[in-house]
């Protein structure tokens, strides 16, 4: 099937600054490789308003990126800086006929998007993934998208921001499995518990370390590693040593997307102790790779295979147990949503 060309804007706050930085939002990664694939015709433009920090026009995987450094900055500069998206806007219009705009998330790419494409009667829809739909987002207000226009990132967060704005999104596309990124091997389960992500506070690795610290009591040689870079990673290492763990778990600090998935294979269970979450995908990608997951937030109002949704921690540490009492060569790889029907519902809304 042949595919009349058009042109697709994404607009984000931040970007890999090349191929190597799989680390950066490595489901926009996967998306917009996917969207190169099954639409080979569709020319992507990406622009990142705040990250990379450096301000040009770049090549990612045969896409055109441009940055803007905008590295958050506030009042005189953040003005100038929504200009300068708007007019990159305005100029990649004029060169090429920009037939849909998708931002990420419900801030300041929505405010810029949603002008721009009123202005030019442009399809734009505003891709929500967790934060943006809690209390207090100032830019909800200020862009006043339709329902129609918002894409919730799951059920829950459809949910959320309705609760919080008397809005009910209209679409929710969820976050899929990309099979090809995965190389399997016949790896050991040699990684009891395992947990990614970034050290804050709405993560809650502070409580991922009384969990272990309660398991350790039944089993006292189990296995924990800790993936992440953030600003409580300091508090969480004295943590580790109060509760006598450092011969448990190891604190990785970032690594690679494929580094994480290596991990994840060896894992028997992954734990999510986040209070709030617009989906998780690191949890599907761990179940892809044939751990059990346990999680305080129910993304879908769907049961999905080997993913436990708790209430406590008591519960946590109940489920944890049970799972690593089973036989270590009982695991399965469970894909419950792959990123071509992500792309296919996307392909839809914008009649790709």
């Amino acid at each position: 099937m042949s595919y009349k060309a058009k042109t697709f804007v994404i607009l984000t706050p931040g970007f890999p600054k090349d191929e190597s930085d799989t680390t950066c939002l490595p489901m926009l990664q996967s998306f917009i490789r996917s969207l190169n694939e099954k639409f080979p015709q569709l020319t992507v433009i990406i622009l990142a308003f705040q990250y990379p920090y450096f301000k040009k026009t770049y090549q990612w995987c045969g896409n055109s990126v441009i940055s803007f450094n905008g590295r958050n900055r506030g009042g005189l500069s953040k003005l100038f800086l929504m200009l300068n998206w708007y007019a990159a806007l305005k100029k990649i219009h004029r060169a090429d006929k920009i037939n849909g705009l998708l931002s990420l998330w419900y801030a300041e790419c929505a405010l810029v998007g949603k002008r721009f494409a009123d202005k030019y009667q442009i399809t734009h829809h505003c891709w929500m993934w967790g934060q943006d739909a809690k209390k207090g987002n100032k830019y909800v207000p200020l862009a006043r998208l339709k329902p129609h226009e918002l894409i919730a990132f799951s059920d829950f967060l459809r949910d959320e921001f309705e609760k919080n704005y008397g809005i009910r999104p209209v679409h929710v596309i969820t976050p899929g499995i990309n099979e090809k990124e995965f190389s399997f091997s016949d790896t050991e389960k040699d990684i009891d518990i395992i947990a990614a992500g970034s050290l804050i506070p709405l993560k809650q690795y502070d409580v991922f370390i009384q969990i272990i610290a309660e398991i350790k009591k039944h089993r006292p040689l189990v296995k924990v590693v800790l993936i992440g870079e953030g600003r409580e990673k300091n508090k969480l290492e004295t943590l580790i040593a109060i509760q006598g763990l450092q011969s448990n778990i190891i604190l990785t600090g970032e690594l690679s997307h494929s580094e994480v998935l290596q991990k994840m294979q060896r894992a028997r269970v992954f734990l999510h102790p986040s209070s709030y979450e617009g989906f998780g995908i690191v949890c599907i990608e761990a179940l892809y790779c044939g751990a059990e997951v346990i999680s305080f937030v129910k993304p879908m109002y769907t049961e999905i295979e080997n993913w436990h949704i708790v209430t406590n921690k008591e519960e946590m540490i109940r489920k944890a147990i049970d799972i690593l009492r089973k036989p270590k060569t009982e695991y399965k790889s469970i894909v419950p949503y792959k990123i071509e029907e992500t792309v296919e519902k996307f392909s839809e809304l914008f009649s790709f």
